[in-house]
């Protein structure tokens, strides 16, 4: 039986303070697929392009993923109904389905955020690949696991001098990522 306190003890005794888990993120759920608010712009700029009903969103949205990822209609449906109360899109009941279309304040809203539906569009680009395999290693989900860990243990306590350091070690350590592994020069590899 599992201990409610401890939900990862099992994985590794968590006497570093680190748990060890599972090679998929939150709780071996797999990957999270949407940023929080990415699904709301999305389903506004989908039904924006074409009127739909909340079936075809999930087939488009699938289709993105090429078949990887279908979002379920748990997840649509409320999403659709918080974009009607927003004001975003309206729906439109003929035959007994909703049919969404835009409103002229979720063009707008579009339109104040198209530089974030950008965005949107890269990480389902990034999403797309971690789903069909391509994603990291369990070793680099456990370090991120791991980092996230770090962080949350300051509860809120940071000194100037604390944010500045952690800044500098997390942006050195991305910049050390994206620029690879380093090359030896031709004279290192003499040696």
């Amino acid at each position: 039986m599992r201990d409610h306190h401890s939900p990862h003890r099992e994985h590794g005794d968590g006497r570093d303070g680190f748990e060890k888990r599972p090679g998929r993120e939150r709780g071996g759920r797999g990957p999270r697929v949407f940023a929080p608010g990415d699904l709301k712009l999305l389903l506004l700029a989908l039904i924006a392009e074409q009127p739909c009903h909340g079936y075809d969103l999930i087939r488009q949205i699938e289709g993105m993923f090429d078949g990887a990822y279908s979002p379920s209609p748990g997840v649509i449906y409320p999403t659709l109904t918080f974009l009607e109360e927003s004001e975003m899109i309206q729906g439109d009941a003929e035959g007994g389905k909703k049919r969404y279309t835009v409103t002229d304040a979720g063009r707008l809203s579009l339109s104040e955020q198209a530089i974030a539906l950008d965005g949107v569009r890269m990480r389902i680009d990034v999403s797309k690949r971690s789903l069909r395999g391509h994603d990291r290693p369990a070793e680099i989900h456990e370090a991120v696991h791991n980092l996230r860990h770090a962080l949350q243990l300051h509860h809120g306590r940071w000194s100037p001098e604390e944010i500045l350091r952690v800044a500098a070690l997390l942006n050195n350590a991305a910049k050390a990522i994206v620029d690879g592994p380093a090359v030896p020069t031709a004279s290192e590899k003499a040696e």
